[in-house]
């Protein structure tokens, strides 16, 4: 186990921190998803440690992310509730599992995740919800005005059993892998659920604050969060996520689902390759 931080590793996860948040701020994940693998394969960071630090980061994601003015407006406060009490769940759930399961366990699970919800991000790219604007949203749908067409958009939430399971799943492998929760709930809310990408992300990025500090807590009560690797990484997170902000108002969803896609194929192959024996 890392008992001491260097001052370049600090710096190190601070730049990783600024890629991490970017990618997160632009399609409302966590950036654990990009920042976990960096601190275990570059620099050398246990899993279980890299997960506690990837936790923190995803918070400050969230914070940053929910927090803007922009995407305040596109949050669904009614299914963000409904949904995160499934996934604090799920996510002591699996901060409990994490603190069992070997490491070479946690990365394969990792890797799988990964190339799933690639192929999910890359097969949807072109998939969008919208309904007649004077129709039915049901308990949990909503509108809104899209930024870049001005046009409103009208959606409900579809097939509540896929979105329940899915909220919950989200949550135990948030904890167990370092993930925001948002790589899971974004592909599958957006393509199965009938949610607009633009909405599942920034509610994802709300959500993902509740499910992090739930498994945060786990970690630190066992000693596995490292403050000044944390604190730094977290610094770097924040400016990523506005850069991310910036670029998910200018890029067109279907770019950005494709972009994300190859991301996390790339991911999940790096950490297949480098696997401990």
């Amino acid at each position: 186990m890392l008992t001491t931080v260097s001052f370049s590793l600090m710096a190190m996860a601070a730049l990783g921190g600024v890629v991490a948040g970017a990618l997160g701020g632009m399609r409302g994940r966590g950036g654990g998803v990009f920042l976990g693998p960096l601190l275990v394969q570059g620099l050398g960071v246990p899993m279980p440690q890299a997960v506690a630090v990837s936790l923190t980061t995803v918070i400050a994601t969230s914070n940053a992310v929910s927090g803007a003015a922009g995407s305040r407006a596109l949050i669904n406060l009614r299914m963000g509730f409904m949904l995160d009490l499934l996934t604090a769940a799920g996510g002591l759930l699996g901060g409990v599992a994490a603190t069992l399961l070997p490491q070479r366990t946690l990365m394969i699970t990792f890797s799988v995740v990964m190339t799933l919800m690639s192929l999910i991000t890359f097969l949807r790219r072109d998939h969008q919800n919208a309904l007649p604007e004077d129709a039915d949203i049901g308990p949990w749908g909503g509108r809104y005005t899209d930024e870049q067409t001005g046009r409103l958009v009208v959606y409900r939430l579809e097939r509540m059993p896929v979105a329940v399971g899915t909220a919950f799943v989200a949550g135990t492998l948030s904890t167990l892998l370092g993930l925001g929760g948002g790589v899971i709930k974004v592909p599958v809310l957006n393509a199965w659920c009938g949610i607009p990408m633009r909405v599942a992300s920034t509610t994802s990025a709300f959500m993902i604050g509740v499910t992090a500090t739930s498994g945060a807590l786990i970690y630190f009560g066992r000693g596995l969060l490292l403050p000044t690797l944390a604190a730094a990484a977290v610094l770097g997170v924040r400016i990523g996520s506005m850069i991310g902000l910036r670029l998910a108002r200018i890029w067109p969803p279907r770019r950005l689902k494709v972009m994300l896609a190859v991301v996390l194929l790339l991911v999940a192959g790096v950490m297949i390759a480098r696997l401990p024996q």
